[in-house]
Parts: structure tokens; C-alpha cells; sequence
């Protein structure tokens, strides 16, 4: 039997297997295999070629706009940046990445507008799998949906899940230490959703025969698989509803239902029209919350304050890290920073290299000579 039967018969018996606390142990040791299984499967087809796009990372982030063929992925490209995608109203008109630069907020946001996804791309069908490459490099998963295709999105969702991107979500909370002899121990806070026995058994199936296992969060045998895979990717995502001017009001309510079904708030979807330009600054608006940025206005020795061109870093960004994205020997030369802000308890407060900024913050570095 290959790997593929062994696969579909794992799927199979799964799927048949009906899920309680007596066979949660059990489905847990398959989901565990299944798991092995398509992992070695996607690594042999690798080895015999299908090759990633290239595409160079620049800029302060990147986003991967995703959706099925003739969304609009590359109008809405041209339209927020200085690209130039071919466009056209049939299938598969994007044969390559097309990267775009999105200036906002004094920060370069790189766009990559990669081929439609179409179902079965985690598998390879229509080149998904070198697209879904891409998109694992991406700061931020921008879905672009039809407004008359709502359900697009359960295919893309799911195609994304299969290539180990995990939306809106952080990596479980559990750490795994191996060692020579003891068996397992397992430590868990509180009410974990699993009992330890399944735990252990998944456990066993990574080969973990001797360890110390702590558990923090409430999870389930997917969540616990994905910890010990350690090759998940973890992004956040947006939704841009795009041809929103095409509908009549009335039909704005049934969008609103469908999105619903799927766990996205209608208020926080974009409505945009790539193609009339309409709702892009409110989209512009979403990526630079989603990407978590921040802007840090730096005061320059002789030439004040710049304001033109801040230094973009992510949110939670302390002077340590101001240091280390200005580059060059400024961490090793750092004596003190001055600050006035959001963060600062007063204008120009003096901070050590542990102060973490805030957006719109004006930093002033002093450093030996």
C-alpha cells in the first residue's frame, strides 16, 4: 500500500470512528500518523521538483492577497501600489507573483499578488502548493472574496489549513523536554480538554517515550499535533469583500448572513471596489492594524525631528529593537534614549534600552562616540 492509500485509509477510519472519551486516545494516535504520513508524502513530491516562486522579501512587511482566479487580486494590486499586473476577466490570468509596494504611514508594505488558489492547491493541482509557499512567508493573509462568493472562502480557508498556515492564532501553549528515563511526566494547568492518557499517546507517536510535558491552555488533538509538528505558521488575517458597487442594498444582508456563518464580523470586513477605488483607504487602514505596526519618529542630531520617514517596527518594539532595525553599531555604542509620546511619562524622558515605545513616539538615541 502507498503512502496516498495509507493516507485516505487513515481519513477514512477517522472519519468512521465516532468521537468520545473512550476512543479520544485512539483518534489521537491517527491524527497523529495522518499527520507523519502526508508530511513525508509532501516531502517526497518536493524532492521529485515543483519549485517555489522567488520572490525577494522587502519593506517594513509583506501581505499575500489570496482568493480564486478572477477575484480581482490584481486590479486591487494596482490600484493600492506602483505595480502592474496584467489583468483580465478569465481564469488564471496571474501565471507568477507580482509583487507591489504599499506606501502608508511612512512604512513600505510589500503586496504579493499570488496565482487564485483553486480547490485541491495544498495538493499540488493548479501549482498550489509553490503558491501556498509564498504565502507561509507573508506577515499577513489578505482574503480577497467576491461579494458574490462568499463561500469561496471555506475552500481557501481549508486549502491554507492543509499546508500547515494556521489562521488568527497563537501556537499552543506546551513545551515538550526530553530525557534519558522516568516515562512521561505530564503537568497540565487545570482543565486542559484532553485527559492524559491521550495526551500520552499522542506523545508516544513523536516518539516521546521519556519526557517532561507541560500543558497550559485548553486544547484539542489537532491543536496538540500542530505543537509537536513544530512547522505550523502562524498568521493573521483580513477579509476584503471586492465588487461590493455591484449589489443592490438589499443583497447586502445576505452578504452580511454568509459572512456570519463563517465566524467574520461583518463590521470588521472590508467592502471595497477594486476596480471603481472605492474603500481602498479604509483597507489600507485594516492591513496597518493588522501587521501590528507603529511609528517612530526619529530625532536626528542637527536636523530635528523627522517626520517624513519614521521608523516602522512592530508594536510592543522596544529601544533595543529601534536599535537593532536602525542597524549598524547603534545597540553596541547606546548610552541612553530620550522620548516624548504616548510612552513617555514626560516630554523627553530618559529611558534605557528595556523601554518599550508606542506609535507616533519621538525617540532621540544618545550614544559614545
Amino acid at each position: 500500500m502507498g503512502l496516498e492509500e495509507e493516507i485516505e485509509a487513515i481519513e477514512e477510519e477517522i472519519a468512521n470512528t465516532p468521537y468520545n472519551k473512550s476512543t479520544e486516545a485512539h483518534i489521537g494516535r491517527l491524527k497523529s500518523k495522518l499527520a507523519q504520513k502526508k508530511e513525508k508524502l509532501e516531502n517526497q513530491s518536493s524532492a521529485g521538483g515543483g519549485q517555489g516562486y522567488a520572490v525577494e522579501k522587502t519593506g517594513d512587511a509583506t501581505v499575500a492577497l489570496v482568493g480564486f482566479p478572477s477575484v480581482g487580486k490584481s486590479t486591487l494590486l494596482n490600484a493600492l501600489t506602483n505595480a502592474e499586473s496584467e489583468v483580465g476577466e478569465y481564469e488564471f490570468t496571474t501565471l507568477n507573483v507580482n509583487p507591489g509596494m504599499l506606501q502608508y504611514n511612512g512604512a513600505n508594505i510589500q503586496l504579493l499578488d499570488v496565482p487564485g488558489l483553486i480547490e485541491g492547491a495544498a495538493v499540488g493541482r493548479g501549482g498550489g502548493r509553490e503558491v501556498l509557499s509564498v504565502v507561509r512567508t507573508a506577515d499577513l493573509v489578505l482574503f480577497v472574496l467576491s461579494v458574490f462568493d462568499i463561500d469561496h472562502y471555506d475552500q481557501l480557508q481549508k486549502e491554507l489549513y492543509y499546508n500547515k498556515i494556521r489562521l488568527d492564532t497563537s501556537p499552543a501553549s506546551v513545551s515538550v523536554s526530553k530525557k534519558h528515563k522516568g516515562g512521561i511526566k505530564l503537568t497540565t494547568s487545570g482543565d486542559v480538554g484532553l485527559d492524559d492518557d491521550t495526551i500520552k499517546s499522542v506523545l508516544r507517536e513523536y516518539d516521546y517515550i521519556n519526557a517532561d510535558v507541560t500543558v497550559r491552555e485548553e486544547l484539542d488533538i489537532d491543536r496538540l499535533v500542530d505543537a509537536l509538528m513544530d512547522n505550523r505558521v502562524y498568521l493573521p488575517s483580513i477579509v476584503a469583500v471586492n465588487k461590493a458597487d455591484l449589489i443592490d442594498e438589499d443583497y447586502l444582508q445576505t452578504v452580511y448572513e454568509q459572512l456570519r456563518e463563517r465566524d467574520i464580523d461583518p463590521e470588521e470586513a472590508v467592502f471595497i471596489s477594486a476596480e471603481e477605488q472605492k474603500g481602498l483607504e479604509s483597507l489600507k487602514e485594516s492591513i496597518w492594524e493588522a501587521l501590528g505596526l507603529m511609528r517612530i519618529y526619529m530625532d536626528k542630531p542637527g536636523r530635528g525631528v523627522d517626520y517624513e520617514e519614521p521608523l516602522v517596527l512592530e508594536r510592543g518594539s522596544t529601544i533595543e529593537g529601534a536599535c537593532e532595525k536602525l542597524g549598524g553599531d547603534f545597540k553596541e555604542r547606546f548610552r541612553f534614549a530620550r522620548v516624548s509620546g504616548p510612552s513617555a511619562k514626560h516630554d523627553e524622558q530618559q529611558v534605557g534600552m528595556e523601554h518599550e515605545l508606542a506609535d507616533e513616539d519621538v525617540l532621540r538615541l544618545t550614544v559614545t562616540r
